[in-house]
């Protein structure tokens, strides 16, 4: 999700963030009242679409007001807010206070389940600072969410990251697990494509983490578009480690550029080579197979789903719309 706000700060990186087993219907005929009341146990997927704000991140710092408001008049449910600590900063997103967000998300009758936050020192071996941690939950419990996400690694080890590193990570997100569930929010983690590079041992980061993490305290959302493009099927995630993943991010690959960004001969190339190679597309227009990952929702566990897209070409609230619109007319039941 962060990639025009690290291109634009690369001079000052540290100003960053910015079951299976569902009933058979051969054991019921349709008229049977037992087949009726059975379905009322079986899970109905999610009925609501959200939106990461950090998609209409241009529009925000412009009109806060407007742009929200276009966001609930499209139809959005609920939004995922973005957040980049600054030690000594006021807290303040697009000019507003967290009350003041707040509100004008009650106004407009939006809610904000989870919120994504920058843990960079805290999530560094050799250095571990809770500070924005503890200040972040404190947004976080404010604004009334339930999750707050790490949604990247830490700048300074992008392209040197190690099995130990990510070791430590997971050993630091149950910390701040613990920490989260005193204000009643659970951590999360959302993956770009770093965490699914062959490590030095043959593993992946991403299984590091999800081996290394207790449920209880860590979940994880999935950014759909970003495993993909690295290559690596969802679905065997959510088969493999059942419920971990209350939360995706829903955005499509441009047909153009549908080349893998992981595996042999690329899992060493600069991450900032890497990005600048990256474009998109809304929703239902690019070459991911939406419909049949929608058909997995119980596996992953998923509660809440985001539309995103870190670039786009056409008008924003267009683009919003479109991919808006398909969710709501092909993937939800």
């Amino acid at each position: 999700m962060v990639w025009n706000t690290i291109f634009e700060n690369m001079d000052n990186r540290r100003s960053f963030l910015l079951k299976a087993g569902l009933l058979s219907g051969a054991a019921m005929t349709a008229g049977s009242q037992l087949g009726s009341a059975m379905e009322l146990f079986l899970p109905k997927g999610v009925s609501t679409i959200g939106l990461q704000l950090y998609t209409l991140r241009d529009a925000l710092t412009k009109d806060v007001r407007s742009t929200i408001g276009k966001v609930a008049g499209i139809g959005y449910n609920h939004v995922e807010t973005f957040y980049g600590y600054q030690a000594g900063k006021p807290v303040q997103f697009w000019g507003m206070t967290v009350k003041e967000l707040k509100a004008l998300l009650a106004e407009n009758k939006l809610k904000t389940h989870s919120g994504h936050y920058q843990l960079n020192d805290f999530l560094t071996r050799g250095n571990g600072d809770d500070t924005a941690l503890k200040n972040q939950i404190e947004i976080a419990a404010e604004l009334g969410q339930q999750y707050l996400i790490v949604p990247i690694p830490p700048f300074n080890i992008w392209d040197k990251m190690t099995a130990p590193d990510f070791e430590y990570m997971a050993s630091q997100l149950n910390k701040a697990g613990e920490l989260c569930a005193k204000s009643n929010l659970k951590v999360g983690y959302h993956n770009h494509f770093w965490e699914f590079r062959t490590l030095a041992n043959g593993q992946r980061g991403y299984d590091i983490l999800l081996k290394g993490t207790d449920p209880k305290l860590v979940t994880f959302e999935m950014d759909l578009f970003w495993i993909a493009k690295s290559g690596v099927d969802p679905v065997k995630y959510f088969n493999e480690y059942p419920g971990r993943f209350s939360m995706w991010h829903v955005k499509d690959m441009d047909k153009a550029n549908t080349a893998n960004i992981t595996g042999p001969g690329l899992d060493s190339k600069p991450s900032m080579e890497v990005l600048k190679g990256i474009s998109y597309a809304e929703v239902g227009t690019g070459n991911i197979g939406y419909k049949e990952i929608f058909k997995h929702q119980a596996a992953s566990g998923l509660k809440y789903i985001f539309v995103e897209q870190d670039v786009i070409k056409i008008d924003p609230f267009v683009s919003i719309t479109e991919s808006y619109s398909y969710i709501k007319r092909n993937l939800l039941k």
